[in-house]
């Protein structure tokens, strides 16, 4: 290559490097790249019902139950039940001799016999009174003797029926015999049950609460029990207003629906409302932020974010109750990004 040719070539390569040099230096480095805006899901605040629930444990009862104690001491000569059992009321149970119906009795006999002497002595009188062989206060006399020996005689009547009816026991409501403590030739006192009769009705439930749990517990309000992988629905029918000096709680009653299958004695699960907040302004828990303790949301406005600074109340593991910082006009972002803070842009994401 000639010396003219070399000369050429150099230069080309040397204007072509210079080139390239000038291209890196004029082009400006650290240009952001353009970011397209947060796509984000909204929804207005709107009204609700938020309810807490705690767990208790209770007894379960039938609604109505008796104790059947006799009316007098004595050996139990006959037993007609036994536990399990389903009597009427009226139903004889057992029969107890109390060793003063035959006493009760004779009583009775004997004024019966003294009455009709008074009576027939009466009538004879009453025949000489009116032909005049004997006195007023004669027959007056004669007369207050018959009435006495009618009172005596109604007197012992009465015992001998109460004697009767000590000796008979008897059911006094219908239902199912829960205990049966009585055997023939046992004696029968009056400080112990014979035995105790389960009403036909519901059963009920009862437990206690606290003083901060009562005023949320009202006569008629609903509660839900568990017992052995089964649900029951009761309703509140008694709330105590007098503390419990052996628990320092308040007693309360439920009725339980459709209970029959529960035994009474047995334990289950309830749950009461703990804390409740009706008819008041409602935010998903998920769209709720905190900053040192403090919670806020983000809105979205006319393609813009704003953060919210709000006060809440209660919330359960949906819905977050809401006291101030935003209204119901306000559209409240109810998805996560990390592109979210005061005036950031966002785009709405179109409805389906």
């Amino acid at each position: 290559m000639s010396k003219i040719a070399k000369i050429a070539a150099a230069a080309v390569v040397v204007a072509a490097v210079g080139a390239f040099v000038g291209v890196r230096f004029l082009t400006p480095k650290g240009a952001p790249e353009a970011v397209a805006p947060p796509v984000v899901k909204a929804e207005q605040p709107s009204l609700g019902d938020i309810r807490l629930f705690r767990s208790l444990t209770g007894t379960v009862e039938p609604s109505d139950s008796v104790y059947v104690i006799p009316k007098a001491a004595g050996e139990i000569t006959a037993v007609y039940v036994k536990t399990g059992d389903y009597v009427t009321e009226g139903q004889l149970l057992c029969e107890i001799d109390t060793k003063q119906v035959d006493g009760a009795r004779l009583q009775f006999e004997a004024a019966g016999i003294a009455l009709k002497d008074a009576q027939t002595n009466l009538e004879r009188m009453r025949v000489l009174y009116a032909s005049g062989d004997i006195s007023a206060q004669a027959f007056e006399q004669v007369e207050s003797g018959a009435k006495s020996a009618q009172i005596q005689y109604d007197s012992a009547k009465l015992a001998y029926d109460y004697q009767l009816e000590f000796s008979s026991i008897t059911a006094t409501i219908s239902g199912r015999i829960e205990s049966c403590n009585m055997e023939v030739h046992d004696m029968a006192t009056q400080s112990s049950p014979l035995c105790v009769i389960s009403g036909e009705g519901t059963k009920v439930v009862n437990f206690a609460v606290t003083e901060a749990i009562l005023p949320n517990v009202k006569e008629g309000e609903t509660i839900r029990l568990e017992k052995g992988g089964s649900e029951y629905t009761g309703t509140v029918t008694d709330v105590s207003t007098m503390v419990d000096p052996a628990t320092g709680l308040f007693k309360v009653k439920a009725a339980v629906e459709q209970g029959d299958s529960l035994a009474s004695g047995s334990m289950v699960k309830l749950y009461i409302t703990s804390d409740k907040a009706d008819g008041v302004l409602t935010i998903p828990v998920d769209s709720v932020y905190y900053d040192n303790g403090k919670p806020y949301v983000y809105t979205f406005d006319d393609g813009t974010v704003h953060r919210i600074e709000i006060e809440t109340g209660i919330s359960d593991s949906d819905r977050m109750q809401i006291l101030s910082g935003v209204s119901a006009a306000d559209r409240v972002i109810t998805t996560w990004s990390p592109e979210l803070y005061e005036g950031a842009p966002a785009v709405l994401e179109a409805a389906e």
